[in-house]
């Protein structure tokens, strides 16, 4: 085994494989992105009336399109907002999927990305990315997806632009219908792997809810639940992101955080690359629950609309979310 390979495990770096070679590094200055695009019928209380968007549309967004992203403006909006950051890998949660547009009545339809819908056009996660790349989504989610620009990277076992069900993933008993962690292989362009982990935890403060974050937690470190005895993040390299629906610092006595910092933090197998803790300024309210965690990889982070010198992705009231930005270098 060669000297630095030795060292390599040795130090038990991570990027060791079990034949003692070593991975490289994903490219100098790779932007990652998890983004909660959804909304909520509040928002349209607060819109501004030149906006187009207002009460009424966000009544039909929360009746007919699960306040996903839809609203053909703030597509428009997102679109430039991911030209501009030239991402190369993000997690998306709570995005409309286009092909449930058929199942929208014509008088739901204007203003959003259904009132110009043809089967076979692309997807909203498609369309906001741009071309050159592959999107996959969660089993039973079609609105959690991550997506991969082809020059970086792409996904195992998918060959097309949009896989449907192109992630591995599970359901947990008694938390709703289909996976809300999603696995990716990513083969990326260099050689190497990179495991792509995208997670929307259950929202809610009930007992239940938490119960089901902190078993959805579990599928992403302990037991991903395809029979295997795998967790979600099984790779040489992991990067997990997205809607975790908790703060690990400001609502660390529930159920689900408590799973999250037994796993994740100083000292333990994987780190926040994202800034938690009880002084990290909230990206969502008044807490921190879009992150960036990774084993082996590391950068820094900003957050639309709130980091300084870095507006928001949209004038309209729309977002309740920020996305969250991260370079690994």
């Amino acid at each position: 085994m060669k000297l630095r390979c030795l060292l390599c495990c040795l130090l038990l770096l991570p990027s060791c494989s079990d034949d003692g070679t070593v991975a490289p590094p994903p490219p100098s200055g790779t932007v990652v992105v998890t983004f909660n695009t959804g909304t909520s019928e509040s928002m349209g209380h607060d819109a501004q009336p030149d906006d187009g968007y207002g009460v009424a549309e966000a009544a039909l967004s929360d009746q007919w399109y699960g306040d996903g992203l839809a609203w053909q403006a703030v597509v428009e909006d997102t679109r430039r907002f991911f030209q501009a950051i030239d991402a190369d890998i993000v997690g998306f949660q709570e995005i409309f999927y286009s092909g449930d547009c058929e199942l929208i009545p014509a008088d739901a339809r204007a203003g959003f990305v259904c009132e110009t819908w043809q089967p076979g056009d692309p997807t909203v996660a498609q369309v906001v990315v741009g071309e050159g790349w592959q999107v996959a989504c969660h089993p039973g989610k079609p609105d959690k997806c991550a997506a991969v620009r082809r020059s970086f990277g792409t996904f195992r076992g998918c060959d097309a632009d949009f896989c449907l069900e192109g992630l591995a993933g599970a359901e947990v008993d008694g938390c709703g219908n289909g996976s809300r962690v999603g696995r990716g292989v990513i083969d990326v362009a260099d050689g190497s792997t990179l495991t792509l982990v995208n997670v929307h935890g259950s929202s809610g403060l009930e007992v239940e809810d938490q119960e089901c974050r902190a078993a959805q937690f579990e599928q992403v470190f302990v037991d991903l639940g395809l029979g295997d005895g795998e967790p979600a993040a099984n790779g040489e390299r992991n990067l997990i992101l997205g809607d975790f629906n908790t703060d690990p610092a400001r609502m660390a006595d529930l159920a689900g955080a408590m799973v999250l910092n037994e796993h994740v933090g100083d000292g333990k197998a994987f780190h926040f690359v994202t800034d938690v803790g009880s002084a990290a300024e909230p990206t969502y309210v008044l807490f921190n629950i879009d992150h960036v965690i990774s084993d082996a990889l590391d950068g820094s982070c900003w957050a639309a609309g709130v980091t300084s010198g870095h507006p928001a992705v949209s004038d309209v009231l729309y977002f309740d979310h920020k996305p969250i930005v991260c370079r690994i270098e």
